[in-house]
This record gives C-alpha cells, structure tokens and sequence, in this order.
C-alpha cells in the first residue's frame, strides 16, 4: 500500500510540472464597472424584494422580462434596507430609495436616508439624511414616495405614528421640511405642484408647495367614502392625471387630480349581476396596475368575504377605464398577489405569483410568455415599471 501511495503521488507531481499541464490565465482586471444605457427600454423594471423575513436586506432587481434567460433578464440590483420606499427621476437620471439603517445592524441608533443612485450604474451618488424616526415603516407602497415639481423636490411619507411628509430637494440634496398631514396618508400627484392624501374619514386632502417645499395652499374634499360599509384600496391606478380608486366590494371611484383640487367622480361598478351572483371581488397586495392606452388591470377573485381583499386572485380584469367597460379576463397561470404593467406601447404585466416569482404576460393578448425566477428574488411583493 506505501508504495502505491507513493507512486501515485509522484505521478500527480508529475502532471503538475509538466509543460502544457496548467495554462496560466492573465489575471482578470478589479473594478470594472459596466454602464447600462439610458433611459432605459420601457419594458424593463424594478422588482421590489422587500426580503420580508430578513428586512435590512431588501433590493431592486432591475429585470429584462423579455430576455430568454436568466443573466439576459438580470441587469442590476440597487440595495433597500428596512423595506423602503422608491422613485424615479427620468429627467435627472436618478432613482430614490428611502430607507433605515440601525448603528448595530437591527438595533442601535437609527438613520434614515435618501440614497440617491446613478441610472446608468447603479451606483450610490449622494445621500439626504432625514429626521430620524419619522418615515412610514410599512409593506411596499407604490404612493409611499414621489417626484413633484418637474423632479425638483422629493416627497416622502412618514408616520411615527403621526402622518406627514418629508420634502427633499433634490437640487441641493438637502432635506427641507415636514408637513404635517393629521389622519391623512400617502402621496398622489395633483396638479403642477402639489400632492394629495387619502384620509381615514373617507376625504382627500390636498397640499400645494412651492418650489422651497413650503405650503402656499390646503385643500380639503368632502368624504367621498364610507370604510365602514367599503373600504377604499389606496393603490389606485392613474391614467391621464385621473386615479381610479376600486373598493373592497368591486367599486371604483374616480378622482381627477388635473387641477389643484382633486374633483371627486361619480362611482361605478367594476362587476355585472353575475359577478356579483360568484362573489367576485377584486383584491391582492398591489391589485392595480395601468398602461398608457388608458386600460387598467385588477386582479380579482371569486367567493369573495369580508377580509379576503388582500387574497390576490386566479384572474385579471382588463377595463376601459374612460368607457368604463371591461374588454377581457385573463384567467392567470398561478395565483396573482401583485400586478403591474410596463410603459411603450407595447405593455407587459408582471405577476407576483403565490410562488414568489414574476409571471410576464402580453398585456393586449393576455398571453402568458415567461417566467422570471432565481434572480436572487425572495418576497417581490411589487413591481415598478421603469419610467
């Protein structure tokens, strides 16, 4: 047994000093940082890992839904502690992510910041410290963070639990001031300049700023809703300036946001007498989604009850929403919990899935195409269109 041990060894010795055994590879170069091009194709977007069970390590996963494989849809990720909140600037080349980090990892002294990252590399360029303890620390909320004034000023929704919001400029990358919004939550755009938020006695209220982020004028709607009866989602789908609001029992409420004021519309039914008769209700985590041809998309579910509105559901609606009609039901390959649609002409809808993975679609055919999965993903709970 030595000496076959030993006459092994030396015949391995041997492979490895001979010439020719082991070619010798430059050495690969650090540092190199690729560019992507901006903007960027209007079906790419952000998927929102909210990483639930692990939160100070949430992402953006910015995806190709259209590319056949896994390191063709891939294009970059951006980092979003404590399940953030995210914006866009288009104008400025500048993506926003609102978040917290903790001076010993999950506890600690707590900061929370604006970090301001490069389109084109994904990489941190600046960051706005924020008072500390005050923005809204929730589940992903597509109207939890906005642009306003020609992307000038970034607003921020807080809560501690009191409700206002943050205004950074981004110019200066300075933090300018909290407005407080009592019993009012989130950020529509409304009008040139100001913003409007969704308030627990079923009215709007609305802000307008200058462009030192200070408020010249307050409005108040009348309520336009009763949560007691029929909630209102606060995940509306905008087209054209107009918010369209769906309510727990199929509803939708439209509010014009064009003007200063919002103008409250008159409701209508997203359900026939026989949707009624199945128990269809719309419901999901981010359950509404639009595109630029004026439709939006719901996802819906049968048999439903008080509390299944957060349920998701096996199918897409497809409306009109200025005729107010529905043109197409798209029966979904797995159980949707979110949906949105891409920009261009030619929109995609992204799925969440019950699996946690994002199912694509053709959004004028209803056609299943893909599905994106092992991009890192854990709990993509949303999906934000590049814009």
């Amino acid at each position: 047994m030595p000496n076959q041990l030993l006459t092994t060894s030396l015949f391995a010795a041997a492979l490895l000093l001979s010439p020719g055994a082991a070619a010798v590879l430059p050495a690969e170069p650090l540092g190199k940082v690729e560019s992507l091009k901006v903007p960027y194709p209007p079906h790419w977007v952000f998927a929102h890992d909210a990483a639930f069970f692990h939160m100070t390590a949430g992402r953006y996963v910015l995806l190709d839904p259209l590319a056949e494989t896994g390191p063709g849809q891939y294009k970059g990720m951006i980092d979003g502690a404590f399940i953030s909140a995210f914006a866009q600037s288009p104008g400025r080349g500048e993506v926003y992510v609102v978040e917290t980090f903790y001076s010993r990892g999950t506890r600690g002294q707590r900061t929370d910041v604006v970090t301001i990252y490069d389109s084109a590399n994904l990489s941190p360029v600046a960051e706005v410290v924020m008072p500390p303890a005050q923005r809204m620390s929730s589940m992903p909320e597509r109207y939890a963070a906005l642009t306003l004034r020609d992307e000038s000023l970034l607003l921020v929704t807080n809560m501690n639990p009191g409700t206002s919001v943050s205004v950074i400029d981004l110019q200066k990358r300075q933090y300018l001031a909290t407005v407080p919004t009592p019993g009012c939550i989130l950020t529509y755009p409304t009008g040139n300049s100001g913003f409007s938020s969704l308030c627990g006695d079923g009215a709007l209220m609305t802000k307008v700023l200058d462009k030192n982020g200070e408020v010249v004028r307050s409005h108040r709607s009348k309520p336009f809703f009763d949560a007691n009866t029929d909630p209102l989602f606060e995940k509306p789908a905008i087209i054209d300036g107009i918010a369209y609001f769906p309510t727990f029992k199929g509803w939708v409420f439209p509010v014009d946001l064009r003007g200063e004021k919002p103008k409250i519309g008159k409701p209508w039914s997203l359900l026939s007498e026989a949707d009624k008769a199945e128990g269809w209700r719309p419901g999901g985590w981010q359950l509404h989604a639009e595109d630029e041809a004026g439709r939006f998309y719901i996802l819906m579910h049968p048999q439903g009850r008080n509390g299944s509105h957060k349920d998701g559901g096996p199918e897409l609606w497809v409306y009109d929403a200025a005729k107010q009609r529905r043109l197409q039901r798209v029966k979904l390959n797995t159980w949707g919990i979110s949906v949105s649609a891409t920009r261009g002409s030619k929109p995609l809808l992204l799925v969440t899935n019950a699996e946690m993975q994002l199912d694509v679609y053709d959004a004028r055919q209803g056609k299943y195409l893909r599905t994106l999965a092992n991009f890192g993903q854990e709990t993509p709970f949303l999906v934000h269109p590049v814009e």
